[in-house]
């Protein structure tokens, strides 16, 4: 029997991508399980993991589990921990269960690089302590966790993945903020002096890194996934700012205070940010991707300026075909 794979959460931003490069390596046996239909045309089957997993896997897949409850969601202010870890914790076991039922024990996890909480040093590795500050990195903890566990009692083999903030064509969530803003020719206010490095990766990046890991056979282990020598915050938004002729100017604050009044706001129901996207907002935060690089032969091939741009791209051709 051959390998098929099976994209659960397919329908989302890195799904999507991972689709498309798989087609065009002429790979055809795939099947996405999700809430609502993949865009790309695929085979499909319905699945709320936070609920129940009925599918019928196949003792060859390759399950890439990347269905996950982020912040660009509706993030309910009254039961938020249960709202992350239903889908993010309990829906990676529901998943692991129903394929141990099925005799399948490949899968690669996409977690996040928020397990890791504040970093104790630059760059951060894998072997990094775990300390989350917020629901969402700690739900994926807890999904790593369970992972581990059928690593070891279950004999499943588990790539683990951790990104920096994804970006490309297809996804905003707080960009878009910052696009309109700039489109507006508005000042752009910073947290901080917008001089530290905050890294990002690219979704196509992303995508080849899951099939580096099929490639090598889906190592037992965990990923940073981030780019290359980023800029600074500074410099990554003078360039878009240039790049779309803008005329807004950027706004350097006190880290501290401003932190501060985004949290009393949080508070008081007014969230502009959440807490795990402005605690480090105005520090350095570079992850090391040299074991992805030395393991998977993975090398990230799109730097943040472009990912931003493109993202920046898809914003104003989405307002167009709005208008249209």
């Amino acid at each position: 029997m051959t390998e098929r794979y099976v994209i659960v959460g397919g329908s989302g931003f890195v799904g999507q991508e991972l689709i498309s490069l798989l087609q065009k390596k002429d790979i055809r046996d795939i099947v996405v399980l999700d809430i609502i239909p993949p865009k790309i045309n695929t085979n499909y089957f319905f699945c709320d993991i936070e609920k129940n997993v009925n599918f019928e896997f196949f003792p060859e897949d390759i399950v890439i589990h990347l269905a996950a409850r982020q912040y660009h969601h509706k993030v309910p202010r009254k039961g938020r921990k249960d709202f992350f870890e239903n889908v993010n914790s309990r829906g990676t076991e529901n998943i692991l269960r129903q394929m141990k039922k099925c005799n399948a024990r490949k899968m690669i996890f996409f977690s996040t690089d928020m397990v890791y909480g504040k970093p104790m040093y630059l760059p951060v590795l894998e072997n990094h302590i775990c300390n989350p500050f917020g629901y969402y990195g700690q739900s994926k903890k807890k999904a790593e966790d369970i992972c581990r566990y059928y690593r070891k009692n279950e004999n499943f083999k588990i790539t683990i993945f951790r990104p920096r903030m994804i970006v490309g064509a297809g996804r905003l969530g707080i960009l878009s903020k910052l696009f309109k803003l700039i489109e507006l020719n508005l000042p752009v206010p910073m947290i901080g002096s917008g001089n530290n490095y905050y890294q990002m990766i690219s979704v196509c990046d992303c995508a080849t890194a899951i099939i580096k890991a099929v490639e090598k056979d889906i190592p037992d282990s965990e990923y940073n996934l981030g780019s290359a020598e980023p800029p600074t915050v500074k410099t990554l938004l003078k360039h878009i700012i240039r790049e779309n002729h803008s005329k807004s100017i950027l706004l350097p604050t006190w880290g501290k205070g401003i932190k501060l009044l985004l949290k009393w706001l949080g508070f008081c129901g007014i969230e502009l940010m959440y807490k795990e996207q402005y605690m480090i907002a105005d520090e350095n935060y570079i992850i090391s991707t040299e074991k992805a690089e030395k393991e998977l032969d993975w090398h990230p091939q799109y730097n943040d300026k472009d990912m931003l741009m493109a993202a920046f791209d898809n914003y104003k051709r989405e307002k167009e075909n709005g208008k249209s």
